[in-house]
């Protein structure tokens, strides 16, 4: 069973915050580097133009805690015009897959291309009409269940 982080022990209020260009959206990618979800947690809304992952991420803006944390989250993407993936099989609800980045290349600004990085060589690419992302907490925090933090030297 894993166990609820103490509000004590955690940052005052959850995180939510927004990017509106490239730089922005770099802040948030490192908030969710080496988060987890499985594929059936992402969504696509074509006529709203919204792209949408509901992922557990290891909350690395915390240092203070007593133990490794993670908090559940959804990342959005507005003004999203299409989604083409590499290396996932979108049919296979239950695969995990670990973020490792997020990054924009404009095209025709401020159009572009947003594209999530995934371990195993996968890919999702965004096309986008702007940069206009957010990230929210969701959940309470809880200790990740390995009770570790992530390594990137492994």
């Amino acid at each position: 069973m894993t166990q609820d982080a103490r509000f004590e022990d955690a940052s005052p209020k959850p995180l939510n915050i927004g990017a509106m260009d490239a730089d922005d959206l770099q802040v948030i990618s490192a908030l969710v580097q080496d988060a987890v979800l499985p594929v059936g947690e992402m969504t696509y809304e074509r006529g709203a133009g919204r792209f949408a992952l509901l992922l557990n991420r290891f909350r690395w803006e915390d240092k203070s805690a007593a133990r490794p944390e993670r908090v559940q989250a959804v990342l959005a993407f507005e003004t999203v015009r299409g989604v083409s993936s590499q290396g996932i099989d979108r049919s296979d609800k239950d695969t995990v897959l670990s973020l490792l980045s997020v990054e924009f290349a404009e095209s025709d600004a401020p159009s572009g291309h947003v594209t999530l990085h995934f371990a195993g060589d996968g890919a999702l690419r965004l096309s986008v009409e702007a940069v206009e992302a957010t990230l929210r907490d969701v959940t309470r925090p809880y200790y990740a269940p390995s009770g570790k933090v992530p390594d990137h030297n492994a």
